[in-house]
């Protein structure tokens, strides 16, 4: 076990959180993950999206039993590749998804972009509703990371507790300096079918800018940005309502301190207020480097909790869990 002890102050009030890692037997996913793999349920069915480069979707009874899988049909492959890295089923049965889409730009690098879908099968077909967040800065091929030029990637998209507005938060791997890390944009609920334009990205204190080519702020920066070969920054932001907690948990990757993106843990967050992307605690690492991989996320235990919404769940990295994570005061 490996336990964790963490502090968050508000206002009057001082809450201890705990998070326990538990080795479990371990469960692996059908398919690839080389991105987060949101979860739904349809039709009193379990159902996960897994991508690498083309989305799968898995169905069955529960996490721990036999998932049958499928490719995802898509009705344009204008942005290929693509990986669904998010979703949200509205209460007329649509499902909405966001994607993650690279675009080759350098020899060997690519820039990515963040998209929209919808579905009225359950996820088994999706509409393509068009790019909602992309960079504004120009690729730089010299950037030595080992994948990307710049972009806006990595991500999820979540769903405020008073459904007002979707909140993105990806890795910002473009622009000035202090701009590049982990940086949030929203969209109004009441656009999530017409949702190109729509988005706002969150510069110096206000949600001002354009999802399309607009300024960010980063609410984590980079230490070392990612055009360099020692990159030291947290990207792949993975979140979830707690219900145990009554909060919210960001789970993160980062990575440190050469080229390829090499694992240097994972680490835990919290706030009480999406709205507030400043008021996340400072990430506290729950997996060492030499344990951790990449893209980090929970699925709830109980019936009908998901990546989104969970008390005790499954820790994925990936693919696979072999562990439970547990929240506690």
């Amino acid at each position: 076990m490996i336990p964790l002890l963490l502090f968050l102050t508000l206002p009057a009030i001082a809450l201890a959180q705990r998070v326990e890692l538990r080795r479990a037997d371990p469960i692996s996913l059908p398919g690839d993950s080389d991105s987060n793999s949101p979860v739904h349920w349809w039709n009193g069915r379990f159902t996960v999206f897994q991508s690498a480069g083309l989305p799968i979707s898995s169905r069955g009874s529960w996490q721990k039993g036999v998932l049958k899988a499928r490719a995802v049909f898509l009705t344009t492959y204008e942005h290929m590749p693509l990986w669904i890295e998010s979703t949200w089923v509205d209460d007329d049965g649509k499902l909405y998804a966001w994607y993650h889409h690279e675009t080759l730009v350098c020899d060997g690098l690519s820039t990515p972009k963040i998209g929209a879908l919808v579905s009225t099968d359950g996820g088994e077909s999706f509409h393509d509703l068009g790019i909602v967040l992309e960079s504004g800065y120009a690729p730089d091929c010299a950037a030595q990371n080992g994948y990307f030029a710049g972009g806006h990637g990595d991500f999820t998209v979540l769903l405020d507790q008073a459904q007002q507005y979707f909140y993105f938060y990806f890795g910002n791997y473009s622009g000035p300096d202090l701009t590049q890390g982990v940086a949030v944009a929203r969209m109004a609920f009441a656009d999530r079918a017409d949702p190109v334009g729509r988005v706002r990205k969150f510069y110096r204190g206000i949600w001002r800018e354009p999802g399309l080519r607009g300024r960010v702020t980063a609410i984590l920066p980079a230490s070392a940005v990612w055009s360099r070969p020692d990159t030291d920054s947290f990207w792949g932001p993975s979140l979830h309502w707690n219900t145990f907690l009554n909060q919210y948990v960001m789970l993160l990757n980062r990575s440190c301190c050469e080229p390829e993106w090499p694992p240097a843990g994972i680490y835990v967050s919290f706030n009480p207020d999406l709205a507030n992307p400043h008021g996340w605690t400072p990430p506290q690492q729950i997996l060492r480097a030499e344990e951790s991989g990449w893209y980090p996320q929970v699925i709830g235990l109980e019936l009908g909790t998901t990546d989104k919404v969970a008390g005790i769940a499954r820790f994925y990295m990936g693919s696979d869990s072999h562990w439970e994570i547990v929240f506690d005061y």
